[in-house]
């Protein structure tokens, strides 16, 4: 796994510093694994005071410590997300010792997630001072959420867990969740969802040749023809020639929902409000694209007259935009950042408009678990305001039978139902499309993409269309 003296390089990181973790290690497998927790322990500290995504925290780390090899990055970056991913049960253990309490939690997220490094493990295990016999926690199954608290409950007596404990408290209270929901939701929030990507300009199923080829654990999905499951491995995708040809995209499931939602014409006219980097652009436009080219030979770039004009806040996101939009040779798409809090675009114009609104990102916390516990719920409750104001400000630009579609990556009523609810309410000339679950078949008038329904993450969309 690498050279476990490189961990060492960096006061920050070295176990004689303040911030190092106190324990005798006399065998091979007890050093490697000190250096591993020696590693980790700043990192998951430095996250949780800076209040700072993990991945940019863990991004930088790498950035400058470029010594560590390929396994190594994977013990440090699987172990440092999967502490975060069960903090709520670790938190509950109460006042330890803090070395042997942070050796015992590493080995028990080994054990949880059934992570491939259990020699690692298990010095972990014997660095905590532990009675419990290691070995026989390995035997035990952690299929399932019931098993993985069974397995807590034999590795940690003397506490009491609950599966609710693995959301914070206040998250419960602006998100309630249908009592027999709870147990699929909170597993689901507590493991790993696939890599999805978008095929475009090419078949789902060529890409999915394509990609096994290279080894990658792709496969396509019946929900939607151009959605592809690229399984739970990380992968670099400069590596990739379909990414770098713009044939692919990452896009997770649940967000490709929406411009579904949106089912474009391949000659209308839409607007993206909150583009960001524009996932969502290129989703609309690949769909206008294949709707023009529906009745030619598969996988032709027959033009459409259709366009999509892109706007964000950000210079440098739709920057990325712009190539992405270069990458995949999709013309139709163009600019219009917003300087003010005036119209970027003409008023009474668009067939669509699509606001992709700024929001807690709640329905995310499977990908990113350590924000679960870095936001409060103010990261809910603040929202709503902006949320209305520019979902108010956009629906300017509906043109009279054009559609307007709200969508969120929340999971909270505050940011999705009550903030659509309250633009009604002010916007008469609105009214609400009844929509068709994708995953379900339920029709319904607003809908919540639930992460356990197709091993996505949570989104929330609504679709109204401007009276004639």
């Amino acid at each position: 796994m690498g050279n476990p003296n490189s961990f060492l390089s960096g006061n920050a990181f070295n176990s004689n510093t303040s911030l190092g973790l106190s324990a005798q290690a006399n065998t091979p497998a007890q050093k490697r694994a000190l250096s591993y927790a020696n590693t980790i322990k700043p990192l998951f500290d430095e996250i949780q005071s800076s209040k700072m995504p993990a991945d940019r925290i863990l991004a930088n780390y790498f950035r400058e410590h470029k010594k560590h090899g390929s396994k190594d990055r994977k013990v440090i970056r699987e172990s440092l997300f999967s502490l975060f991913r069960w903090w709520g049960w670790f938190r509950q253990l109460g006042e330890q010792e803090p070395s042997a309490a942070f050796f015992a939690n590493l080995s028990a997220c080994a054990l949880l997630e059934a992570h491939a490094w259990q020699d690692i493990a298990s010095a972990w295990h014997e660095l905590s001072q532990s009675t419990v016999d290691y070995q026989q926690a390995q035997l035990l199954s952690v299929e399932t959420l019931n098993d993985k608290l069974a397995l807590m409950r034999q590795l940690f007596p003397t506490t009491e867990f609950k599966p609710q404990d693995l959301l914070p408290d206040w998250f419960w209270q602006i998100c309630p969740i249908d009592a027999v929901q709870q147990t699929p939701f909170i597993a689901a929030m507590s493991s790993r969802p696939p890599i999805w990507g978008r095929a475009q300009g090419i078949t789902s199923q060529d890409a999915v040749t394509q990609l096994q080829a290279l080894g990658i654990e792709a496969s396509d999905s019946h929900y939607f023809s151009d959605a592809i499951n690229l399984g739970n491995k990380s992968m670099n995708l400069n590596d990739i020639d379909l990414y770098k040809n713009g044939k692919i995209e990452i896009q997770d499931l649940a967000s490709q929902v929406i411009g579904q939602i949106c089912a474009p014409e391949a000659n209308a006219h839409w607007w993206d409000t909150c583009s960001g980097a524009g996932g969502k652009t290129l989703q609309l436009r690949s769909l206008m694209l294949a709707r023009a080219a529906a009745p030619h030979s598969a996988g032709s770039h027959t033009r459409s007259a259709g366009s999509i004009v892109s706007s964000d806040i950000r210079s440098n996101a739709l920057e990325e935009l712009t190539k992405r939009a270069q990458r995949a040779q999709f013309d139709g798409i163009s600019i219009a950042r917003w300087k003010s809090d005036a119209l970027p675009v003409p008023a009474d114009h668009f067939d669509g408009v699509l606001v992709d609104a700024p929001c807690s990102c709640t329905g995310t916390w499977r990908r990113n678990p350590d924000m679960r516990w870095l936001d409060s719920i103010e990261a809910v409750t603040d929202k709503a305001i902006l949320q209305l104001d520019i979902l108010s400000r956009s629906s300017k630009a509906v043109k009279q039978g054009g559609l307007l579609v709200y969508a969120t990556c929340s999971l909270s009523p505050i940011e999705n139902e009550e903030v659509v609810k309250a633009f009604l309410e002010q916007h008469s000339e609105f009214q609400l499309m009844p929509v068709r679950h994708p995953f379900t078949g339920e029709q319904t008038e607003m809908l919540t993409i639930w992460p356990f329904e197709a091993n996505s993450d949570g989104m929330f969309v609504a679709k109204m269309q401007r009276r004639i």
